[in-house]
């Protein structure tokens, strides 16, 4: 038989010291990690953590506005609403409820804003980028309130005239960036800086209050002020729009200019960008035509063969040129407007009946090279300088590179290429005494402070004399006489200069000349020239000659312009310019 077992007792005191141990190595650890959380991490954790809870918001700056010279806005920025929703707040059985009322309010179709509803693993769906405040509130103080659905405080750009100087004025996109036109130019004075604010929130994106918070405030956009005077642009821009249609061209355009100054009064084409619904309109028809659009300028261009011929001293206004109604240039035989028997010409009557073979007569005392300089000198190949977006150049071939022809049909013009803008100044340039003076679309901007800041004048450049100027301007002023081409441009009790131009127009698609250009510009009062106008029609297929098609435009909006700038008549009477030998 076994002993039986004997119990022996543990040592307590070994046990509590390898729990001692243990409990020592456990703090240890912890110890370790607090060290390295509250101590050697702590920055980088902290930063972790604000990350999280800190959120930025962008604080969106005022885009500054765009006046008319009188401080009418034609571009404004105008306090909007964003509506946005939370998916993942709307419970499926709220979502038609939702989006119901939605689409009622915003004008929307439901199944677009109900597409937006069941994405449940968003946070943040756009249901509307700009509504009015009025809009945003009624859907916020809705009754039960609509779960899930925000709004927050955003701009948006407003152009009260609609079309008024669409595509001079441009238009922003939906981010608030100038995508054409002035918008664009001037972009960045425009659009000021954002701000920024950085607040504390919790879990649900709720602002923890009495947390620090902190600002960078947005500065606002500047103003823009241009030379535009806006009832006269709505002048403008009715006249070319209704020639348009009522000679069924493709386009055209019309320009006002004070002869003082070289400030343009009026840009407007036809047809102009409706800058509310500018995003339905093909981005070719964004375009400032006045500037970017190039065409042969025909007769409107003899006032330069003109003013070369005067200028040298080979010609004088009363010099007589035996005209027929076709003169042979190199290979070709090139004809008067219409047929006629031999007349016996001064040159004032071969600029006032528009004769393209006495014009070829009078270059042939200058010379091709004396000719091209003084196309040179009124701007031709030259952007005008205005800054505009698009603003072209036109095209001067080099004299030395034209052709047998060229050299005769470059005098009235045909085989150069201008812009509206550069035709217009042109007449500027004549009106002005022979100074022209660099065409200028902004009148100034404000600064910071919201003090206006006036542009630096227009360059004033001499191109020909003051008697030569003058000497043309009486030749234009029978050019708008019973016996000129222009005598449809003639206004009551004024004394109007103007030329005619009717030249063909190269077509690219056709590969070649297709239709017409009609041109008609001139000023007036002639003896105190105030004010410029131009009107110029592409391809009409109702009539194509100048004194027919555009004069007609050049009264109506010299008429109106006159008026409204309250330019009263001279008074004076035109001297008499002899047409033909032998005249008095």
């Amino acid at each position: 038989m076994r002993p039986p077992a004997v119990l022996r007792l543990g040592n307590p005191g070994r046990r509590i010291n390898i729990g001692l141990i243990a409990m020592t190595f456990v703090l240890t650890i912890f110890a370790g990690r607090l060290i390295q959380l509250q101590g050697l991490d702590s920055k980088v954790y902290a930063a972790q953590a604000a990350k999280q809870r800190v959120q930025s918001e962008k604080l969106t700056a005022r885009r500054g506005s765009i006046t008319d010279v009188n401080g009418h806005e034609l571009a404004l920025t105008l306090e909007a609403r964003e509506i946005f929703v939370d998916p993942s707040e709307i419970t499926p059985g709220k979502r038609d409820e939702v989006a119901t009322v939605l689409a009622a309010e915003l004008n929307q179709p439901k199944e677009q804003i109900a597409a937006k509803l069941v994405n449940s693993a968003s946070r943040y769906q756009q249901v509307a980028a700009a509504v009015e405040p009025s809009v945003a509130q009624r859907i916020m103080d809705r009754k039960p309130r609509l779960v899930g659905v925000g709004s927050k405080h955003v701009y948006r750009r407003d152009y009260p005239g609609g079309d008024l100087a669409g595509t001079l004025l441009g238009f922003v996109g939906a981010d608030g960036t100038g995508l054409s036109g002035l918008e664009s130019t001037y972009d960045e004075l425009l659009a000021g800086r954002d701000g920024e604010q950085f607040v504390e929130t919790g879990r649900g994106g709720q602002r923890i209050p009495m947390t620090r918070s902190s600002l960078k405030a947005p500065v606002e956009g500047r103003d823009v002020r241009l030379t535009i005077d806006r009832d006269i642009q709505w002048a403008a821009q009715k006249a070319i729009t209704d020639q348009v249609a009522a000679t069924g061209a493709r386009t055209g355009s019309a320009i006002v200019i004070d002869v003082p100054t070289g400030q343009v009064v009026a840009m407007a084409n036809a047809p102009e960008l409706d800058l509310k619904n500018w995003s339905k309109t093909a981005p070719e028809n964004w375009v400032n035509r006045s500037v970017t659009d190039v065409f042969e300028p025909g007769s409107t261009n003899k006032v330069i063969t003109a003013a070369a011929a005067l200028e040298s001293g080979a010609v004088r206004p009363e010099t007589v040129f035996k005209v027929n109604d076709n003169i042979r240039c190199a290979d070709q035989v090139l004809r008067d407007s219409h047929p006629h028997p031999m007349e016996r010409l001064t040159f004032s009557g071969v600029v006032a009946t528009s004769s393209n073979v006495g014009t070829i007569l009078a270059s042939q005392k200058v010379g091709d090279q004396k000719l091209h300089e003084m196309l040179q000198r009124f701007g031709f190949g030259t952007r005008p300088g205005t800054g505009l977006l698009g603003e072209e150049a036109g095209l001067l071939p080099d004299w030395q590179k034209w052709s047998g022809s060229q050299r005769c049909t470059i005098a009235y013009g045909q085989g150069v290429s201008v812009t509206a803008l550069q035709t217009a100044s042109v007449y500027q340039t004549i009106a002005n005494g022979g100074t022209r003076i660099t065409p200028q679309i902004v009148a100034g901007t404000t600064a910071e402070n919201g003090a206006f800041v006036p542009s630096a004048p227009g360059k004033r450049t001499r191109v020909v004399s003051e008697r030569t100027a003058g000497e043309i301007t009486g030749m234009l002023e029978a050019a708008v006489s019973a016996e000129g081409t222009g005598n449809l441009a003639a206004i009551d009790g004024y004394r109007v200069a103007g030329k005619t131009g009717t030249a063909m127009r190269y077509d690219v698609k056709c590969q070649g000349y297709c239709g017409y250009t009609s041109t008609f510009v001139g000023f007036a009062p002639a003896d105190k020239p105030r004010l410029v106008v131009l009107a110029v029609v592409q391809d009409p297929h109702k009539g194509y000659y100048g004194g027919e098609i555009a004069a007609p435009v050049f009264k109506k909006v010299m008429t109106f312009a006159l008026k409204s700038k309250k330019i009263p008549p001279t008074g004076t009477t035109p001297s008499s310019v002899p047409i033909r030998a032998g005249e008095r």
